[in-house]
């Protein structure tokens, strides 16, 4: 059997960036379940890293090797969502001239991450619930029973507690879901890892984009420290994305930056 890669040293998570109080929570809590077949429900705003949770989990789990499977159960339409995440017999309905599988098989013996869970309507809510409970499925139009041998991840920018108390949401779902969870916190919560985020997407963009672009001017630093990022760390990355585009120097001045981030120099 595969052993999980063990370290002492945050560099492990090289694609988590940050050394905040509450990323190095985050860090040991991957490090406490990512070895289990336990589910996890990843928490937070939009853009905060949730994703990069879930592929560190699966990276540091038993199952690294075998499938990492993503869906954006947001993204799936009403009438799909059956059939794309338990796949479907050929003739199950409409447009379906060959069987296909669905994303719990593609994930068979690995992991699969439900992002946007929350989105879920009430109907698929309940075949997700048979899933976590006998750990069976069957194929859209099909009678075989398949074997779910996958760890499941949920990810939601919504508190479902309170999705639960107005009827959106299953509260025996909710349950199952709620195993272990991770809070991951918004970048305004953890304003120390603005700088080092910053530095680590000027150097992604720079080889990205082939520019010789090696730091920030102070006042740049002191505008990305000051605005609250609405849009979290994926606002930040395609901030210094947008700056790396149109420098035309060695250096990130203040006017490189979004019209939002000048604001803040005229007001301040």
């Amino acid at each position: 059997m595969q052993q999980v890669k063990k370290n002492n040293s945050f560099a492990d998570f090289s694609y988590l960036v940050g050394t905040s109080k509450s990323m190095r929570q985050i860090y040991e809590q991957v490090r406490q379940v990512a070895a289990t077949n336990t589910t996890i429900l990843i928490q937070g705003e939009t853009g905060t890293g949730k994703e990069l949770i879930a592929q560190a989990l699966h990276t540091y789990s038993l199952r690294a090797e075998k499938p990492f499977i993503k869906v954006n159960c947001g993204a799936l339409q009403e009438n799909l969502i059956e059939a794309e995440l338990f796949g479907h017999e050929q003739g199950a309905f409409t447009g379906a001239d060959n069987s296909k599988p669905g994303r719990f098989e593609l994930a068979s013996g690995g992991t699969l991450l439900l992002d946007e869970v929350g989105e879920l309507r009430l109907l698929a809510q309940a075949k997700l619930l048979r899933i976590l409970q006998t750990r069976e499925f069957e194929r859209l139009g099909g009678t075989n029973t398949i074997q779910a041998d996958v760890r499941l991840i949920a990810a939601t920018n919504r508190q479902l507690d309170q999705e639960v108390a107005k009827g959106r949401f299953r509260s025996d779902l909710f349950y199952r879901l709620n195993v272990f969870t991770f809070t991951v916190p918004a970048l305004r919560e953890r304003r120390e890892d603005i700088g080092t985020l910053a530095e680590y997407f000027l150097s992604r963009q720079a080889r990205k984009h082939c520019k010789n672009i090696r730091r920030f001017a102070t006042e740049a630093i002191d505008l990305m420290l000051a605005y609250s990022w609405p849009g979290n760390v994926r606002e930040l990355e395609n901030t210094i994305e947008r700056a790396v585009v149109i420098c035309d120097t060695n250096v990130i001045h203040h006017y490189h930056l979004p019209p939002d981030l000048q604001t803040l120099r005229i007001t301040t």
